[in-house]
């Protein structure tokens, strides 16, 4: 007999099962939102640096990109909790999953490439995930500071 097997006996533990790792029920897209945004700034950030050849552009560089790959993976992320952990009621499965699939997608080209087409269609991506979400709680979504957020 294991010692696992013994405190389980011992102190009555029972198997749990929930929808996620911890069963909070919160859920909102706005953390993959904010993601997608920090890629897109940072890709602004690196098509807007100037080339000066030296250790402090390469320092520069070296960390607008390593910021740009990282928030791509927390929205990727964020996004697979969303779509895998939420029951989204009253949509159609196929169309969420083509949905989430798409924005996957984009976060990991966001990674892969220097492009603000990508990132924009990523951004634009989280908020249609993010306004369907919202309909399904009854809510009309918006995000009203998104501009100040991303900033200039």
């Amino acid at each position: 007999m294991s010692v696992k097997s013994t405190i389980e006996r011992l102190f009555s533990v029972r198997t749990a099962s929930a929808h996620c790792d911890i069963p909070c029920g919160i859920y909102d897209p706005i953390t993959a939102k904010i993601a997608a945004q920090t890629v897109q700034k940072m890709v602004l950030r690196i098509e807007s640096l100037e080339d000066s050849g030296d250790a402090a552009y390469a320092n520069t560089m070296g960390r607008y990109v390593t910021v740009k790959e990282e928030h791509a993976e927390i929205c990727k992320h964020e996004l697979r909790v969303l779509w895998a952990d939420y029951t989204w009621p009253g949509t159609d499965a196929n169309e969420i999953a083509a949905k989430f699939n798409a924005a996957l997608k984009l976060a990991g080209q966001c990674k892969q490439t220097v492009s603000m087409e990508n990132a924009e269609a990523l951004v634009a991506s989280v908020d249609e995930i993010a306004t369907i979400f919202w309909s399904t709680k009854g809510v009309e979504y918006s995000d009203p500071v998104a501009a100040a957020r991303y900033g200039t």
